[in-house]
């Protein structure tokens, strides 16, 4: 099962550093800030959706730019675990996410 957690630990790292990207971009330009609240109301009225995270990231959002972002990018179970159900989806530009996909890939084939 080694090579399963592996893989499992190198999305969490890819996810880690996709968030360092966001938060940059929102830092940069707050009503960005706006689209992960937008898509919390949208989805809290969708089947399927885990409410307890979409509540929680509910909440850090609420805690304003700063407390939602610095969670966001923090290397721990918790934050790893709120990066599966992201509500910052949106904020990277099509463009911006395969740019880091691309760059990922090519600097982090072999781990």
């Amino acid at each position: 099962m080694e090579v399963v957690s592996s893989s499992h630990e190198r999305l969490d790292r890819r996810s880690l550093a996709m968030h360092r990207l966001i938060a940059d971009k929102i830092r940069a330009e707050p009503k960005l800030f706006e689209i992960a609240s937008q898509n919390i109301e949208r989805w809290s009225h969708m089947p399927g959706r885990n409410a307890a995270l979409l509540a929680a990231w509910s909440r850090l959002l609420e805690q304003g730019i700063p407390a939602a972002l610095a969670v966001a990018t923090e290397d721990s179970e918790r934050a790893r675990e709120l990066r599966q159900s992201t509500p910052f989806a949106g904020v990277l530009s099509p463009r911006e996410r395969w740019s880091f996909l691309r760059q990922w890939n090519a600097t982090n084939s072999n781990t």
